[in-house]
């Protein structure tokens, strides 16, 4: 086992002579008394015990850091063991495959959505041409005026179409990054103490292959208890993980039944020309479009 870098000794220089005999400098005179140095006060002793508790958590900081350094070097390279949870890790693959593949329905939704607000703005502007030139082209007043009411039903349906579409890819976008990302963020935690135990188990098993006598004794006594210390974390989070990936899958299905359900429902109404139906839709999923004196909608400022 290679050995860390031993943080119990310091190295001290000397500085100036040292020695007896001819080479000694003296550095006062009988002359001058010396000065005797004041005795430390509370605050004194309140201070190095600060520093003490310092450099304590970086002496086990940096013990921990090498450990933890040096197992998952020998991981890569293939000379170092590593526990495995094999269903537990197809999970948590299939975890952050199914993120993606989200991540990139709620891009396309996002896109969706500005396609969508670009094109009520242009039938919104085409419907107050045409009024305008029905009420300046008696000749073609009616052929503009059905326009014009074309395009503000087209208008009217498609706010409708946004605003289920808007709530579609809201909560695509709350699974995505509070649901998911909360999980995988118990994951890393789990990924790093599955580390830390790995490295404090191969410390023990190598301190339990070496010789024994009154010093590595103790040593190894204190190895155990630390990697018992690693074990019961890293066990915890292992139920933890369990737990949130048993949670988020329960709450994805549930999402996601009402969200498509919406998205085709919607959708297929506003290409039906269904009026009822949209607002329908609306209604069963407890959406409210922005008020109608409103200059823009909100959609988009909402993501």
């Amino acid at each position: 086992m290679v050995s860390g870098p031993n943080l119990n000794e310091t190295s001290i220089v000397s500085g100036g002579y040292g020695g007896s005999g001819d080479g000694l400098i003296p550095t006062g005179s009988g002359r001058h008394p010396s000065h005797s140095t004041s005795p430390s006060g509370p605050g004194d002793e309140v201070a190095r015990g600060i520093a003490g508790e310092k450099f304590d958590i970086v002496k086990k900081w940096g013990i921990n850091t090498y450990k933890c350094t040096k197992q998952l070097l020998s991981e890569r390279f293939g000379r170092g063991s590593r526990t495995v949870d094999l269903e537990l890790e197809l999970q948590i693959e299939l975890l952050r495959e199914t993120k993606r593949k989200y991540e990139s329905v709620l891009q396309l939704g996002r896109a969706l959505t500005a396609h969508l607000y670009s094109l009520l703005q242009t039938q919104h502007a085409l419907g107050d041409a045409f009024a305008d030139l029905s009420q300046k082209s008696p000749e073609l007043q009616e052929e503009f005026g059905y326009n014009a009411e074309t395009q503000k039903l087209l208008c009217k349906n498609g706010e409708t179409l946004l605003g289920a579409v808007n709530f579609f890819v809201s909560s695509i976008n709350t699974l995505v990054t509070k649901t998911m990302e909360d999980t995988l963020m118990t994951v890393k935690q789990y990924e790093a103490a599955r580390l830390e135990y790995d490295a404090y188990r191969t410390d023990l098993e190598e301190l339990s292959l070496g010789p024994r006598d009154a010093g590595t004794r103790g040593r190894l006594e204190s190895a155990q208890a630390t990697f018992q210390t690693h074990r019961d974390k890293y066990e915890k989070l292992r139920g933890d993980v369990a737990i949130k990936l048993k949670f988020l899958e329960e709450n994805k299905i549930k999402v996601m039944h009402k969200q498509l359900l919406l998205f085709h429902n919607a959708v297929s109404a506003y290409f039906a020309g269904n009026q009822k139906q949209l607002e329908q839709t609306l209604q069963q999923f407890n959406i409210k479009l922005r008020p109608p004196g409103a200059e823009k909608p909100s959609w988009l400022e909402e993501q």
